[in-house]
């Protein structure tokens, strides 16, 4: 039981840094899907 909760609160936290970093980026201007470098996604970012 233990080790289930401390699985949970882990993965709950590498969720929210993920998060946390998405939203960073999108604020920068970054896309999701290719960092912000439209020559790399073919620029389908803008």
């Amino acid at each position: 039981m233990l080790g289930t909760i401390i699985v949970g609160v882990i993965l709950v936290i590498i969720v929210a840094l993920i998060v946390r970093s998405m939203v960073h980026d999108k604020k920068n201007g970054k896309s999701f899907t290719c960092g912000g470098d439209c020559g790399k996604c073919k620029g389908h970012c803008h």
